[in-house]
């Protein structure tokens, strides 16, 4: 047996399988990463249009549905103006109305009869055309005497004051009882779709253009971490030194128009190392990165920390300054 078993293990077979080597942990490949050179900005939340809503007619406010900080839909009635003068021309053309069509049934009458008459005859045919057009006339007066009531009926309606937009009501300078004449303003609503607007300072007008990203401090506005908009207009004309520029961020309208934020935009792009911020420690106040040399052993290297970068949709990196060159491999500490 003895024989046997080393002539099978001479030709490998037979004995215990070879051992095999355990496979290399995950590295991180350290390379040059391309981020930019952001510059912090003052901004305002600010709604792209602010529209006012208008009386169409001159009365008195009788009623005020809405106050400041109210949020309205399109078309939703904001206040109530009223004229006493309609109601009373409304009634002195219902009168009217009910004059002209007794003179129309009159005149329907007498046509009716004329028709009899110059069918037998009985009468010259100037009298039958003189009821004829009495008859048109009458009924002429009253579709206009109808139309005029119409019309007031409609300056009555008119008295409704609705949202024209929705958004949030940001001011109401007027209250029940105030006298109005057409045109004035009864509220001004805030659209919803809010924006950033930025002041920028004009040596880095050269920078910024429609479709660069922005970064909101989420903290600001009592929100977990950065968010993230793009600038969607830069407004042409220089103000006092400074560039306008309009960003759209999502979740902004829960927040009071003309509140100050700061602001991150970017005035260029460099060339630097950025690693996950999971694979620094920090020891007695030094910063550590596990590295992993060719021979496969593992040593801490000291590094100096830069800035935390932000991207959007992507977790928070380091930025490292010094310690680790391109192609080094860094292991989970």
């Amino acid at each position: 047996m003895g024989v046997l078993a080393s002539i099978l293990a001479f030709f490998g077979l037979g004995g215990q399988p070879a051992h095999q080597p355990p496979p290399p942990p995950k590295t991180y490949l350290v390379a040059p990463t391309t981020v930019a050179d952001e510059k912090a900005v003052f901004a305002t939340i600010e709604s792209a249009n602010v529209v006012p809503a208008r009386a169409r007619i001159g009365g008195t406010i009788i009623e005020l549905q809405v106050k400041q900080g109210d949020r309205v839909e399109q078309g939703q009635l904001i206040a109530t103006v009223g004229d006493p003068k309609l109601a009373l021309q409304v009634s002195s053309y219902s009168a009217q109305v009910q004059a002209a069509q007794a003179q129309l049934a009159q005149a329907k009458l007498d046509y009716d009869r004329a028709q009899r008459l110059i069918t037998a005859g009985a009468i010259a045919k100037n009298a039958f055309d003189q009821a004829r057009t009495t008859y048109n006339v009458a009924a002429s007066n009253v579709r206009s005497l109808n139309a005029q009531r119409a019309v007031i009926q409609q300056q009555s309606v008119e008295g409704q004051v609705l949202a024209p937009t929705a958004g949030r009501v940001i001011t109401v300078p007027v209250t029940a009882g105030t006298v109005l004449m057409p045109g004035d303003t009864v509220a001004t609503v805030a659209e919803q779709n809010f924006v950033l607007r930025l002041e920028v300072p004009e040596r880095h007008a050269q920078y910024i253009k429609v479709g660069d990203p922005v970064r909101l401090d989420g903290s600001q506005l009592g929100l977990d971490g950065s968010r993230f908009g793009t600038i969607k207009l830069v407004y042409p004309q220089i103000q006092n030194g400074e560039v306008v520029a309009d960003a759209t961020v999502p979740g902004l309208e829960d927040y009071f128009v003309g509140e100050r934020v700061r602001v991150w935009i970017s005035a260029g792009r460099r060339k630097t190392i950025v690693v996950p911020e999971s694979l620094i420690v920090t020891r007695s106040g030094i910063d550590y990165a596990k590295l992993r040399l060719k021979s496969g052993e593992a040593i801490d290297v000291p590094v100096q920390r830069g800035q935390v970068i932000h991207r959007a949709n992507r977790p928070d990196s380091l930025e490292i300054l010094s310690g680790l060159d391109p192609g080094d491999r860094l292991l989970t500490p």
